[in-house]
Formats: C-alpha cells, sequence, structure tokens
C-alpha cells in the first residue's frame, strides 16, 4: 500500500544541494520534489553565477534551492512535493533509502515497462576486478535498472521489474556485494540452464503484456559487455531486425547518449551505436524492446565509471530521459 506525504509549508531558508553527475536542472530540481515548470526561472535566478553555458549544471557544484524546498523529518534524505497535489509513494524495492518516490508527474501514464536486469540467481554475468574487489555484473546492470524504475514511476509509469533482488535496492557504495538471491517475476527461482532462464524471463514479460493489452509497452534489458580487456566502449542498444517501433526506440536512447556526452564531456565524442542482434530476450519478447550493453566489465576505465553511484544514476536518468521521448514520439 502506498504511503503518501503531503508538503507542509517551508520555513524561510536557503538550501544547498550538490549536482551529481548527468544532472540538468530539471532533474535537480525534480529530486528535490520541485515541478520544473514552477521553480525552474527561480533556480536560474538564484544560481546564475554558478551555472555553465546554457544553464547546464556543474557536477560536484552546490546549487540553491528556491526557499519552498521542504522534506520529511522522519524519512530522512527523502524529498518530498512542495506543493500540495503531488504525493509520495512507498515502493520497498528501492531501498530504506530511497524506498519514497515522488510522483512528480503523470507525463507516463499509460506507459508500461517490464525492465529485465541481466543474468542473476545462480549466473552472476561477466565479473571483472577493480583494486581487488569483484566486479559483477548482474549486480551493477541491477542497480542501474532499479533507478531507472525510480525514475520511471516518479513520472506515472507502470513499471514491472523481471529481475527482483529481494533485500537489495538501490546502493550508493563502490563495490557491490555479490550474492545468488535474485528472483524472476513473481518470485520465480531462476535456474541455472541459460536457455530455461532467459525463456523464463521472456514468459513472464509475454503474460503481462497479454496483461496489459492496448497500452503503451517496452521491455529493457540492460547488461554489462564482457569484451577485451584492451577495449573500452560507450553505450549500445540493439533490437530485433523485425521491429520497426523497437529500431525507433534504440536509436532515441542513443541519440540521448550522444546529446548528453556532447553537453557534459564535449569534445570526448561518443562511440556508441545501434544494430540488430539475435538476442533471445529481445526476438522472443512481444512488446518492443531494447537490449543495452553499459560498458566492458575486463576494461579498467568502464569499471572505474560504473563503481562511482552518480555515474550508475546518470545512465538511469539518460535512459529514462530517452524512454520519455520515445513515449512522446511514438504513443
Amino acid at each position: 500500500m502506498a504511503t503518501v506525504f503531503w508538503g507542509q509549508p517551508a520555513s524561510a531558508q536557503t538550501k544547498e544541494v550538490v549536482a551529481e553527475k548527468g544532472d540538468g536542472i530539471f532533474r535537480l530540481l525534480k529530486r528535490y520534489g520541485l515541478p520544473a515548470a514552477d521553480y525552474m526561472q527561480d533556480f536560474i535566478t538564484l544560481n546564475k553565477d554558478a551555472l555553465g553555458k546554457d544553464n547546464t549544471l556543474i557536477a560536484g557544484a552546490k546549487y540553491k534551492l528556491p526557499d519552498t524546498a521542504n522534506t520529511v523529518s522522519d524519512v530522512p534524505d527523502q524529498p518530498v512535493a512542495a506543493k500540495t497535489g503531488l504525493r509520495t509513494e512507498r515502493h520497498e524495492i528501492f531501498g530504506k533509502k530511497y524506498e519514497n518516490v515522488v510522483i512528480e508527474s503523470e507525463q507516463l501514464k499509460g506507459a508500461v515497462y517490464y525492465l529485465m536486469s541481466g543474468h542473476g540467481g545462480p549466473d552472476p554475468g561477466a565479473l571483472g576486478k577493480y583494486n581487488n574487489h569483484l566486479v559483477a555484473e548482474d549486480e551493477y546492470a541491477y542497480d542501474v535498472t532499479l533507478r531507472l524504475a525510480r525514475n520511471l514511476i516518479s513520472e506515472g509509469a507502470t513499471v514491472y521489474m523481471i529481475t527482483i533482488d529481494p533485500n537489495d535496492g538501490i546502493r550508493d557504495d563502490s563495490y557491490l556485494k555479490v550474492d545468488k538471491d535474485e528472483v524472476c517475476y513473481p518470485r520465480l527461482t531462476i535456474p541455472l540452464n541459460q536457455i530455461k532462464r532467459l525463456n523464463q524471463r521472456s514468459d513472464a514479460v509475454n503474460k503481462l503484456y497479454v496483461k496489459n493489452k492496448g497500452a503503451f509497452q517496452r521491455m529493457v534489458a540492460i547488461h554489462v559487455d564482457s569484451r577485451s580487456r584492451a577495449e573500452n566502449i560507450d553505450v549500445f542498444f540493439y533490437h530485433d531486425k523485425r521491429s520497426e517501433t523497437g529500431e525507433k526506440a534504440a536509436k532515441i536512447l542513443q541519440q540521448t547518449f550522444a546529446r548528453k556526452y556532447q553537453e557534459h564531456q564535449p569534445g570526448r565524442g561518443y562511440g556508441g551505436t545501434v544494430s540488430e542482434r539475435n538476442l533471445y530476450v529481445v526476438k522472443n519478447t512481444y512488446p518492443p524492446a531494447v537490449y543495452i550493453e553499459l560498458g566492458n566489465v575486463n576494461h579498467q576505465r568502464d569499471i572505474q565509471r560504473l563503481i562511482i553511484s552518480a555515474n550508475r544514476q546518470a545512465l538511469a536518468n539518460w535512459l529514462y530521459e530517452g524512454l520519455v521521448q520515445d513515449f512522446k514520439t511514438n504513443k
């Protein structure tokens, strides 16, 4: 059952917050329960001397929030709506720190997402090492997937987590503990056999797809690639060759990432591509699907990016923005 928190009159003080990597003004305001439509200009006026070109945010810099920001004291670190009319839902899957989700808008109302993080259960996926710590694909893919789910829910979407860990919420640690307790929706034991595992997940999505027939639906699978140690890679997007809608969605996501890299790391370039690929869960699930590879778990620079929680949040934010654009364009 959802728990609802309503905003109270704010005290006359200006709160300072730190911009995370990948943040824009819209995202920062949203995180603290402030609708961008109401507070964007106030924010720009307050912080005009601290903003970058075209009012961009600088990661790590401090910014002042408009005085209407407010929090609920008995839910630490959880921003709530500053104005009446917004509500907060409680979703335990995100863990204690992040379980209270401000429903910022209903712009994704009617959209249904099936989020499938790779591997899990008896299969940790690709394994890498960084500073003598084991880095497992399934743990990092799951963390990004959870963050994406939270973003989508905050905009009114219906989200099904196909891979579920009953006790690993969103984690801000660099090194995520490897376990084998993940299950498949709704609470099915994940088999060791790869084909049985992929069939189980595809079947879960397809049953839900029939249940939600007529709605806007997408399946998003999130993985971390395993390649040569010498090869660091950008985020890649794959789709089924038979799905024009899946291809459109993948291209929108890829274009979003290219734009974000240009905004936050101008001159770096972005090499992530969109292509067809004969992948089991893409080929055998009913909704239009996009399969995403976040990086190379064998490359030290790619691992270095993944172990920073702010980077995982940036990945989720950019995926969310692309999916919003996909919904607005293709619904």
